[in-house]
């Protein structure tokens, strides 16, 4: 008798806990939401999020407020995501640096544990990367630049957050390509962009959404692009394969993350506001005109499943490459 009491306790228990966490989906959010941007302004994090934060907070009826918190290879936002209550109000706009390379690229100093302390949402867009230079720098082919830095070995850099996708990027490309040019560390695209623009840097991988209208405004120039086809912006700019390297260069995924024990109503919740939203023309205007591509997951699960691929994928790239971070 005191086992089937015992018994019928614990599925009580657990219908008060599934009708709290509904109701929590329910009333959520009460209050405004904070969107962290582990980088600096001008990357493609934070455009992601600047478009997005308005629909949603006309979605939601509270304010998406982006917070930027750049630093330690987006490290430093991500851990003030990770270690925040996990009641929905505190997102980290992620993206395949901050949650499939740093796992790996920096598991022996992080404080916490991107695969285990945040949970995926969704995947909102997916940007390709350009190889670039500032408008004053001699290349202005693929060719040109690769015979420029070959006779130069050591005296060319480019620059990327340590660790980031745009950093490995570089170094696969030096690798195939036979160069020695140096890496100088940024905090984010914002910083490296005035770099490159002013011919402190050399060349790097930059995002397509932010390196587009420098290069069209003719305060850069385009070398390649990531992208699987020429883009339309950029018609005559090869593609990687095109230029002599297949394989070679990554593009910019970008999604949201909360922390891990959020109540999973809050977490569908807030993925079907960003299906909703993004379904919106004015707003797929708004990512068009901001040359960032949509790239929304189905469901969470299928987002934290890609996210775990990605994570297995570039742990490969930097042990075959014998990477090391501080």
């Amino acid at each position: 008798m005191k086992l089937m009491l015992s018994i019928q306790a614990v599925l009580l228990l657990g219908v008060t806990v599934a009708s709290a966490a509904q109701d929590a989906a329910k009333d959520w959010p009460r209050r405004p939401v904070r969107l962290v941007v582990p980088f600096t302004a001008g990357g493609g994090n934070d455009i992601t999020a600047r478009i997005i934060a308005q629909p949603l907070t006309d979605e939601l009826g509270q304010q998406f407020i982006v917070d930027n918190r750049p630093g330690g290879a987006g490290n430093i936002g991500m851990e003030i995501v990770a270690r925040s209550q996990p009641d929905g109000y505190t997102i980290v706009v992620g993206n395949v640096s901050t949650n499939a390379i740093n796992p790996t690229g920096f598991k022996t100093v992080l404080k916490f544990d991107p695969q285990n302390d945040l949970a995926a949402v969704s995947m909102v867009s997916r940007i390709p990367n350009l190889l670039v230079s500032g408008a004053g720098f001699p290349p202005t082919t693929m060719k040109e630049l690769v015979d420029y830095a070959k006779a130069r070995p050591g005296q060319l850099n480019y620059s990327s957050p340590l660790g980031g996708y745009s950093h490995l990027d570089m170094l696969d490309f030096n690798a195939k390509a036979g160069l020695q040019m140096v890496n100088v560390p940024s905090k984010g695209a914002g910083a490296s962009f005035a770099a490159i623009i002013g011919g402190e840097i050399h060349a790097s991988f930059m995002n397509a959404a932010t390196s587009t209208p420098q290069v069209k405004g003719g305060r850069m120039k385009a070398f390649a692009t990531t992208a699987q086809k020429r883009l339309s912006d950029l018609p005559d700019v090869p593609t990687m394969s095109e230029a002599g390297f297949p394989n070679t260069g990554s593009e910019l995924w970008v999604g949201f993350f909360v922390p891990s024990k959020t109540p999973r109503a809050v977490v569908q919740k807030l993925h079907a506001a960003i299906v909703k939203v993004t379904q919106q023309q004015n707003v797929r205007d708004s990512f068009i005109k901001a040359q960032v591509p949509l790239a929304v997951s189905k469901s969470p699960e299928e987002f934290q499943a890609y996210v775990r691929e990605e994570v297995q994928r570039w742990a490969k790239i930097i042990r075959d490459n014998k990477v090391t971070f501080q």
